[in-house]
């Protein structure tokens, strides 16, 4: 029925043991307070072009949300900053609400540099800052302004060979010569309804494609999208802030509405002309992906249908504007995207990943669109594809071969059958980057009680040196709170179907005194999310605190979660909120076994997608959850978007009943424990009105409720007094209820 493991080799007091430091109990202020207690994190950290540096992004020691770009250099093995951002721009930057929105959809936050791109030469370096673009040079280790506008230049990167550098602008694509300093206007219609070369809000919030144009290697092309959000209804909103409310039309692509009109383009540099790409009569899709070929002539795009069952991996021929379909996945059910598509140097061969025999893997075909062979196979996943060594016949790739638990570096055969090498240690999870030459990668290697660490090492995985060991010794900001650190305790429970769901259990450091504790059950619950795994979150300090409260903390990865493979996804298929309630009703049958819960003081606790959850499992199951707490919560899902939702449910117009069962209305008057819903109220993902829906609802049928709501925050409520706040709100709830002081 269910199986317990300990990750013994992980425990905090062991390591707590290396340091002399009495333990300190956390706080909620410590916990939202800088500097951080993950320790040092470098962000973006990149390869240059010859492998020689590492660079990367990194908060001031006064003002952490402030970043700068820095390198190391693996000649000499010292770190340097490279560009002081305040040097350049010290004030808080005015955003366009244009701006703002991108940053939010693309999870940007902070001050100062907070992105860049290398050149292909290794020679520069490209970052934007308040809304221009900066060129460092690091010959001459000094930067300088390439734009100078009140307009915003955004989704700014070098072209391959280096000569240009390309930028939108008031939703127009332009592209910048270096060597003269002539800006190239790519399109002109831009504005209002029309956004050029820019992903569209769905592309960007559900399709995770953040850009709208695509350079050809050899510079001549560049293949961009015309967005006509015309067809897309307009909607007044409301943002309410501290001081005033703020009232504008947007144009959100609620379920079962019309989608942009969207048209794919092929500009040529030299004359600015366009030849647009036949994407067939029906104009209701979605345009996934786009790539080029290694020939600069042949562009690839994904075409999806609206029903998201069928995609089709395209290939257009500029030159004779012709196309031709390279191969088409189907499913009953819904096609998740990906971006592991890599074109070989070879001009013959492409690497493809699906999900057609149950589980993502790595598959290998020829340009002509045969299949020449499956590369992985088995009951698990591939996360992604890190690069491919023609040379040597490897591929490399990020999975879950070993555990579900732990994303691991592993290489495969590229042309023949082979065995699969696992090259990271287990016992922690790997977020990798390859260089270009597949002979080193940086390794940011976690685990749920050791914060994250970044080691270049070279490709079988022996370790070259720490580019930042975060080390836990005495001057780190978690050392002083090591040894009262819970070290949680991981398990496998079974569905109705059968199936094997991962849990993960925080327990008080008195759980043998024989006291019955209150349990909070953490839920997230949703599609392509997964809480149980054994990774560094800062989030779990949160839990680490309540434990210390003497809560119990339970997380279970229901169906419906990720990286257990297509079924075990597919459970949630047009009917939300069904097998996920039951899969966390089992979590509580099984917490009611242990002689150390108070099956009368189980709570529940989830945001956004969590949020629903908690709302649900509250309002059908009352007699397994006590209190809930719901933050941003969908409550009704005709009030959210396209493509995420009719990936899930269908259409409205085919799943009616669909649509209604997985709204929460219906099980209201199952309500019987406290509950407290949170919501931010600028929130442009999740709208404030499914909070203010929810509120009427309660009302008329008189029942009592807590709420708590933050003006001016968006979805995930940034910025540590709005979390410190949040979070003591939502002890103090439990605390409350369940008579904890």
């Amino acid at each position: 029925m269910l199986k317990k493991i300990k990750y013994l080799s992980l425990a905090i007091p062991l390591l707590a043991s290396a340091v002399s430091v009495q333990a300190k109990p956390l706080s909620l202020e410590r916990i939202f307070d800088d500097p951080s207690l993950s320790g040092k994190s470098p962000v973006q950290l990149k390869f240059s072009p010859d492998g020689n540096r590492v660079t990367y992004l990194q908060g001031k020691s006064d003002d952490y949300n402030r970043y700068d770009l820095w390198e190391y250099n693996l000649k000499d093995n010292t770190n340097r900053m490279l560009v002081d951002s305040a040097k350049l721009f010290s004030g808080p930057e005015n955003l366009s609400d244009e701006e703002k929105a991108r940053r939010e959809r693309q999870r940007i936050f902070g001050q100062g540099i907070l992105e860049y791109k290398w050149s292909k030469d290794g020679k520069a370096l490209l970052f934007p800052l308040n809304g221009d673009l900066y060129y460092y040079e690091l010959a001459a280790n000094k930067s300088k302004k390439l734009t100078n506008t009140e307009a915003f230049e955004t989704d700014a990167r070098f072209s391959p060979k280096g000569n240009f550098v390309s930028f939108i602008r008031e939703q127009n694509l332009y592209a910048l010569a270096l060597d003269s300093g002539k800006e190239i206007q790519l399109s002109s219609d831009g504005g209002g309804i029309i956004k050029n070369g820019m992903a569209e809000f769905v592309a960007q919030e559900e399709m995770s494609r953040m850009t709208g144009y695509w350079w050809a290697d050899d510079e001549s092309k560049i293949a961009f999208t015309r967005v006509d959000e015309s067809p897309v209804k307009e909607a007044l909103r409301n943002e309410i802030y501290a001081d005033e409310v703020k009232l504008f039309n947007q144009r959100y692509p609620f379920t079962g509405t019309n989608n942009v009109k969207i048209q794919l383009g092929v500009v040529t540099l030299n004359n600015q002309q366009v030849d647009w790409v036949d994407l067939g009569k029906d104009e209701d899709i979605y345009l996934a992906r786009a790539k080029w070929l290694k020939d600069s002539n042949t562009l690839s795009y994904q075409w999806q249908n609206r029903s998201q069952q069928t995609l089709e991996l395209r290939f257009y021929n500029s030159k004779t504007k012709s196309q031709k379909v390279a191969l088409t996945e189907s499913s009953d059910t819904w096609i998740n995207l990906h971006f592991d598509l890599e074109f070989l140097k070879d001009k013959k061969h492409f690497v493809w990943a699906s999900e057609r025999d149950g589980f993502k893997h790595l598959y290998l075909y020829r340009t002509n669109g045969q299949l020449v062979r499956q590369i992985t196979n088995g009951d698990w996943t591939v996360e992604s594809l890190k690069g491919i060594d023609e040379k040597k016949g490897l591929v490399y790739f990020s999975g879950r071969k070993d555990t579900p638990l732990e994303s691991h570096l592993y290489s495969a055969s590229l042309f023949k059958k082979g065995d699969i090498k696992r090259i990271t240690e287990q016992g922690q999870y790997h977020d990798v980057v390859l260089a270009k030459d597949n002979k080193t990668f940086i390794d940011n290697s976690s685990a749920v009680n050791q914060p994250n660490a970044a080691a270049l090492r070279k490709i079988n995985g022996e370790f070259i040196t720490w580019l930042e060991e975060n080390k836990l010794d005495n001057t780190h900001p978690l050392t002083p709170y090591l040894s009262d650190l819970a070290t949680p305790e991981y398990g496998t429970l079974k569905a109705e179907d059968g199936q094997a769901m991962h849990y993960r259990l925080f327990k008080p450091s008195n759980i043998s005194d024989g006291k019955k504790h209150p349990v909070i059950v953490n839920v997230y619950g949703g599609p392509h999310a997964q809480r149980v795994t054994n990774s560094w979150r800062s989030k779990n300090l949160y839990f680490q605190y309540m434990a210390q409260q003497g809560y119990v903390i339970f997380q279970l990865d229901n169906r419906g979660s990720y990286n257990r493979g297509k079924k075990f996804e597919d459970a949630i298929y047009k009917n939300l909120g069904e097998v996920e309630v039951a899969d966390q009703i089992k979590g509580v049958e099984f917490l009611r076994t242990l002689d150390y819960v108070d099956p009368q003081r189980i709570g529940i606790y989830g945001h956004s997608y969590g949020g629903y959850m908690a709302l649900m499992t509250m309002f059908k199951a009352g007699d397994y959850f006590n209190a809930g707490v719901s933050g941003a919560p969908v409550t009704d899902w005709a009030l959210y978007d396209t493509h995420y939702t009719e990936r899930y449910l269908g259409h409205p117009a085919t799943n009616a009943k669909g649509y209604e069962n997985s709204a929460v209305f219906p099980y209201i008057d199952g309500l019987k424990g406290p509950l407290m819903i949170y919501h931010g109220m600028a929130d442009d993902n999740v709208l404030f009105t499914h909070a203010t829906k929810l509120f009427k609802q309660l009302q008329d049928t008189n029942k009592p409720f807590e709420m708590m709501t933050y003006p001016g925050s968006k979805h995930s409520l940034r910025g540590k007094t709005v979390q410190t706040h949040l979070h003591q709100t939502i002890t103090n709830f439990f605390n409350r209820h369940f008579n904890v002081k």
